[in-house]
């Protein structure tokens, strides 16, 4: 089986370069499903029904999210209702919507996790142990698992893999819209990668205007932070997983559009 997985779609750029080159980037690819991040998908920050709908009608399978997650007022109602859309399964259990979901890919089921980090972030639940937690369910129905660990720190994203490692198929960092060149497949076969990155404009400060980004950096005071425009970028993975679930490949993937 053959999943892409893109990293953090960032407002309207993010998704128009979905757009052109989601359906080129499948067919050479002979990708069989697509997943991506979409927590900064409606103006950079959160998501809206509508948006969601944009990206389900561009082709992708089931959007995972972050932290920034809860930045829209409807989303509450969004994930109360849409299994396809994930926020971290380390959220407390009355929080609305789901961490984990399983997708049927031509009669292949892929299950699907979304955690976030606790270093720099806020401190909700353990990730190693709801991580644990989810696995427990979906290794009863797949072999099959990919993970989105949203996290900011380098050390506890690669501490995450190695304690999944030969657990899931793979352990995708998504939150710092950097791609990192340190993809790998660790020793029981779990593909990994520390950042996927960002699917957004590329002359920015992680998809913000540099004007609105730097100031806020030399005065330490609240500044409106808008999505940048200009030439954008495509940030994925294609990953290629066995029928035992074990990943035979991950491949770093990005289109930069002049």
């Amino acid at each position: 089986m053959r999943i892409l997985f893109i990293g953090d779609i960032v407002g309207q750029p993010g998704r128009k370069m979905v757009a052109r080159h989601l359906q080129r980037l499948v067919a050479t690819n002979r990708v069989d499903v697509t997943i991506a991040n979409a927590e900064n998908a409606a103006a950079g920050f959160g998501i809206t029904p509508g948006v969601a709908q944009e990206l389900f009608g561009l082709g992708i399978a089931l959007l995972t999210s972050g932290n920034h997650i809860w930045d829209k007022k409807e989303v509450e109602g969004l994930l109360a209702t849409e299994g396809r859309i994930l926020r971290p399964a380390n959220y407390p259990d009355e929080v609305p919507g789901s961490g984990a979901h399983v997708l049927n890919v031509q009669g292949r089921l892929v299950g699907v996790v979304n955690l976030q980090g606790r270093a720099f972030l806020l401190p909700i639940d353990c990730p190693f142990r709801s991580a644990d937690r989810e696995l427990a369910q979906l290794s009863r129905v797949t072999d099959t698992i990919l993970v989105d660990f949203h996290a900011e720190a380098t050390a506890e994203k690669q501490a995450f893999g190695w304690y999944l490692d030969g657990r899931v198929s793979a352990v995708l960092g998504t939150h710092t819209h950097v791609q990192t060149a340190d993809e790998r497949l660790l020793p029981g076969k779990t593909a990994y990668i520390t950042d996927v990155g960002m699917t957004g404009p590329r002359d920015s400060v992680i998809g913000v205007r540099p004007e609105d980004a730097i100031p806020r950096f030399l005065t330490q005071m609240p500044r409106k932070f808008t999505v940048a425009d200009g030439p954008s970028l495509l940030s994925a993975v294609l990953l290629e997983i066995e029928e035992n679930g074990r990943a035979r490949s991950i491949q770093r993937l990005q289109v930069v559009d002049e």
